[in-house]
């Protein structure tokens, strides 16, 4: 690789880096071809960017992020790296765990969530189990439409009691 095409690769890397806020680095090193493959696909199919990348780029991309922290993320680029973008913050993690299943590997080595960051391996079950954003919202939504819903079947259920004895005391009058 030339300069120009290193330069040219770090800039296209940092531009992900900074328009992305969900990051994870994993370590695919060892995996059989069908292996990686297999996992390319999924990804794919899960809206998840997946790239092998050298850590000496990776980290200059990072350097190149002005309004972005990843700390402790530039310690753990050793190894082959690869790099995952999605737009759930789980997703990642959840491919990860399915393909956890039949093989060691991928193993994460860390991930930038909403300026949040997590490292290591031992932090995959904890990021599976996160909730996304739109999983918050609709119970947020749910939790503030609970007493509304209560409230409406009250009155509902107040006044049919109402008409109902009133119905009774007509027809008892007559």
């Amino acid at each position: 690789m030339t300069k120009q095409e290193k330069a040219k690769y770090v800039d296209d890397l940092a531009a992900d880096l900074a328009s992305n806020n969900i990051i994870y680095l994993t370590d695919t090193a060892e995996l059989t071809v069908e292996a990686v493959n297999n996992l390319r696909r999924k990804a794919f199919n899960a809206k998840i960017s997946m790239r092998v990348v050298k850590n000496t780029l990776l980290e200059k991309a990072m350097d190149r992020v002005e309004d972005k922290n990843f700390g402790d993320l530039k310690e753990i680029l050793k190894g082959a790296t690869s790099i995952m973008f999605a737009e759930i913050g789980n997703q990642p993690a959840k491919l990860i765990q399915e393909l956890r299943k039949k093989s060691k590997k991928p193993i994460l080595k860390g991930a930038w969530i909403d300026e949040a960051i997590y490292i290591g391996d031992h932090q995959l079950g904890a990021l599976a189990d996160m909730k996304s954003k739109e999983e918050m919202i609709g119970e947020i939504i749910g939790l503030l439409q609970s007493p509304a819903k209560n409230v409406v079947s009250g009155l509902k259920g107040a006044g049919g009691k109402i008409a109902g004895i009133l119905k009774t005391l007509e027809e008892r009058a007559q």
